[in-house]
């Protein structure tokens, strides 16, 4: 079966059904694994080269509206009549589904059922062990810094904030994507700042465009060393990586509660 993923968080979900090698063809921004490197670029997610994706006849197409402005894509490949599927992911459970839902499109339902399982398990594993918290500190998750946007409740990373022991800050407000500002954010005084710029490698995240900010550098978290540079593509991308992502972020947080737990084999041997 030839697949082509357009965005990077497909790729992933490929990967973890074990369907890298049907792939033909990836978007500029897919980067992991690293054996999908050498694959034929299409062009950046939001702009498809939808001529050369054609001329490699997939027989599936996996689409997304996870990044705004994918809309434009799934209309092309409708218009081409090319067999795709689209995904929206917006939650833990959502991604579940995903892997379902393409491991049927691709005839290997059985073993996407059990790497769901495993999926949804590992969850549960996570969520009992947040029970035993004693506390859970407030986390506040950037997602860009001008300007500022932040997760709200219907987020993945509410989800993932609460399995790893804590609490988003912005889960008081019922939307996807929050729209802040400074003032708002140094006003909240969250326990730990997490900066997670959407596209931007960890290694091009600069702390000190933050520190500029008025009053920011008094703020509890960055004076007690809480303020941390996470990896966009473990918190960011609604894809099963977010499993790595909600561990680290239980070791940092409450490494006497989480220190121990282990990935499943078919996450930790990506």
């Amino acid at each position: 079966m030839k697949l082509i993923s357009i965005c990077p968080s497909n790729t992933e979900l490929l990967a973890y059904l074990g369907l890298v090698d049907q792939l033909v063809a990836v978007d500029d921004f897919s980067d992991w694994p690293t054996s999908i490197q050498t694959l034929p670029r299409l062009g950046p997610d939001l702009s498809i080269d939808m001529d050369k994706l054609e001329q490699y006849k997939p027989d599936l197409v996996l689409a997304s509206l996870s990044v705004p402005g994918m809309e434009k894509n799934v209309e092309e490949l409708q218009k081409r009549n090319i067999p795709h599927i689209v995904l929206d992911p917006h939650c833990l459970d959502d991604i579940a589904a995903n892997l379902l839902l393409v491991g049927q499109a691709c005839g290997i339902e059985e073993r996407a059922q059990l790497i769901r399982d495993e999926f949804l398990s590992f969850i549960d594993k996570m969520k009992a062990r947040a029970t035993s918290v004693a506390t859970s500190p407030r986390l506040y998750w950037e997602w860009w810094p001008k300007p500022v946007f932040t997760p709200g409740s219907t987020n993945w990373l509410a989800e993932i904030s609460a399995i790893a022991g804590g609490s988003n800050e912005f889960s008081d407000v019922e939307l996807a994507s929050v729209q802040t500002d400074w003032e708002d954010v140094l006003q909240r005084d969250p326990d730990y700042i997490l900066l997670a710029w959407v596209g931007v490698r960890p290694e091009k995240v600069k702390k000190e465009v933050v520190l500029k900010r008025p009053g920011w550098q008094e703020l509890e978290a960055i004076r007690s060393g809480r303020f941390s540079i996470m990896e966009e593509a473990l918190y960011c991308r609604p894809s099963p990586r977010l499993l790595e992502g909600a561990l680290k972020l239980g070791n940092m947080i409450h490494p006497e509660i989480y220190g121990n737990l282990e990935l499943p084999d078919w996450v930790a041997n990506k």
